[in-house]
């Protein structure tokens, strides 16, 4: 059997300063999420990532089901941040993520708001953000991250028709050990930036391809259709209604109103 992604990731060197400080590697777990939350309640350092080939109770948003294959990438990464920077750490992550495609996978991914990564409309990544206050203070906060690289979808009919490989889509064998520390990489030096008062929103929203385009929003039980305007500093959405009203929306899922495509996002520097 070949080393395991996090040996090989850390035998070319994982160059940050908070995220990958410890690194837990499961052949096979019930979630990342879970194991991440539980190493944080046993006291581990901010930057602790659980790394897994194969989940058994995967899950992303709302409590959905998250298909977990061996050869794909499955990772949580442990925060504690003050609560001001709680609404900025799935942002973070989809900027890591979507810089990271675009240089190891060679194709241009973009960001279905709030947090799916898509490729020629199919999704290849998914990022859930959990945590755990006391009061107004974060005890900590995880952020999985999942990411379709060898995904067999004839295996899983409920996302054949919506979700994609990078293998698939790149037509090439990704190396998952550099996706995992490209990722990491990225996440720690948003993080810093971040702590320095340097927002990942603006170049986040270079990544989206939703706004602009016309959309229904499923949230909170209810649906608002309408003109997905913009978002705001803190990543939400502006929905101009039908009606023409304006909603500021912190979660939801979005259906697309048209099958017209959004134009490539804007490149952020660095990301060649």
């Amino acid at each position: 059997m070949p080393a395991s992604i996090v040996a090989e990731m850390l035998r070319r060197g994982l160059y940050t300063r908070t995220v990958g400080r410890a690194v837990r590697y499961y052949q096979s777990t019930e979630s990342t999420m879970d194991d991440a939350a539980e190493w944080a309640r046993a006291g581990a350092g901010e930057g602790a990532v659980v790394v897994a080939e194969t989940q058994t109770a995967s899950r992303g948003r709302l409590g959905r089901r998250w298909v977990s294959q061996a050869g794909n990438l499955y990772c949580s990464v442990l925060f504690r941040p003050e609560a001001a920077a709680l609404p900025y750490l799935s942002p973070l992550a989809g900027v890591a993520v979507a810089r990271s495609i675009r240089q190891v996978a060679g194709i241009y991914p973009t960001i279905k708001w709030p947090n799916d990564i898509m490729v020629d409309g199919r999704k290849v990544a998914g990022i859930l953000a959990e945590s755990a206050l006391a009061g107004a203070r974060v005890q900590h906060a995880v952020v999985g991250i999942g990411v379709n690289v060898a995904l067999d979808v004839s295996a899983a009919p409920e996302i054949s028709a919506t979700a994609g490989s990078l293998n698939g889509l790149a037509n090439a064998d990704i190396d998952r050990a550099e996706l995992l520390r490209r990722i990491l990489q990225y996440m720690d030096a948003l993080y810093l930036d971040l702590s320095r008062g340097r927002s990942p929103i603006p170049e986040w929203r270079r990544w989206l391809d939703t706004l602009g385009r016309r959309v229904t929003v499923t949230h909170h039980d209810a649906a608002s259709a309408g003109l997905a305007e913009d978002v705001d500093e803190m990543g939400n959405l502006i929905l101009r209604t039908d009606d023409g009203g304006l909603l500021t929306l912190t979660a939801g899922d979005i259906t697309l109103r048209t099958n017209d495509k959004a134009p490539l996002p804007a490149v952020g520097a660095g990301l060649g």
